[in-house]
């Protein structure tokens, strides 16, 4: 059985495939739900029933399970949204639902939530803008959508009703492009729906730098292939990895793959001018065959 050698903290496996694109798709189909809706058209008992219908299980229900999913596998932002946004379409539900039956809610009480919502939102957009300029934009017409909203609450008006129309339309179009990057890029190979990167920039964090321990491994994997187990000094070592030893040379990182179990590291031998000398173990060629050939990942 293929094991791979993990260096390093233990990689965190997530319980769930990706639940972005569910959510996002739900999320369309409820938008398709209101559109008619909100450009004035199926006001009849008939149709708010009906979108009700679908708000519940598309635009609640998909990011209900999405955000479910998303806390399961530690992507608190994720979470965060698709949860809170799954009630929101709830209270879509319950509002489209009540009005085919004649109930009016009340409208104050729905403003100051959608309020509440709008403030909620426009941080989470800010935030999101470090992942990702599509996901900003996406946001960003949640936002808008809101404001229309609560500007017409305001104004006493009906004026930003084409707006909002039109928001609901872009926010079915945007969930759909996001959804379908998400599934068919990686499907693909290649990118199909493009996505463009973070709109922010956020403060670089201290990283690792392997590539004097990748160079290692290589360097000794070639060596074992050409001549199996036989050791190769570090002073060898080093002139073979040139500029990636580095001047502090190579001594430090070998002691510590060995203690790893990746290498054979052997004291310099009591002849004068003798070096140390070190291998691949077979723990070590199965992890670089594993990290750089792929060989765990069978087509």
């Amino acid at each position: 059985m293929i094991r791979k050698i993990e260096f390093g903290p233990a990689v965190h496996r997530e319980p769930f495939a990706e639940p972005t694109p569910l959510g996002l798709i739900g999320l369309a189909l409820g938008c398709a739900a209101l559109t008619p809706i909100a450009f004035g058209f199926r006001l009849t008992p008939a149709g708010l029933s009906t979108a009700a219908v679908i708000c519940l299980l598309f635009g609640a229900g998909c990011q209900l399970l999405a955000g479910l999913m998303g806390f399961a596998n530690k992507n608190l932002y994720g979470g965060t949204l698709f949860t809170a946004f799954a009630f929101n379409w709830t209270l879509n539900w319950w509002v489209l639902s009540s009005l085919a039956r004649g109930f009016v809610p009340d409208a104050v009480v729905i403003h100051a939530v959608e309020a509440a919502s709008l403030v909620v939102f426009l941080v989470i957009t800010y935030g999101f803008g470090f992942y990702s300029t599509l996901l900003f934009a996406f946001l960003a017409d949640i936002d808008l959508l809101y404001a229309c909203k609560l500007a017409n609450a305001l104004g006493g008006t009906r004026a930003f009703d084409l707006p909002i129309a039109l928001c609901t339309v872009g926010l079915g179009a945007v969930s759909l492009w996001i959804a379908f990057a998400l599934l068919v890029n990686p499907t693909a190979g290649r990118v199909v729906f493009p996505i463009a990167g973070p709109l922010f920039s956020s403060a670089p964090r201290p990283a690792f730098d392997s590539s004097r321990r990748r160079a290692i491994f290589a360097a000794l994997y070639r060596r074992w292939q050409e001549q199996g187990f036989r050791p190769v000094g570090l002073d060898e070592l080093e002139r073979a990895l040139g500029d990636r030893a580095g001047e502090r040379g190579v001594l430090a990182d070998v002691e510590y793959l060995a203690e790893l179990g990746g290498l054979v590291l052997s004291p310099a031998s009591g002849e004068p001018g003798g070096s140390a000398t070190v291998r691949l173990s077979a723990a070590g060629i199965d992890f670089w065959e594993q990290v750089a050939l792929k060989k765990d990942q069978f087509a």
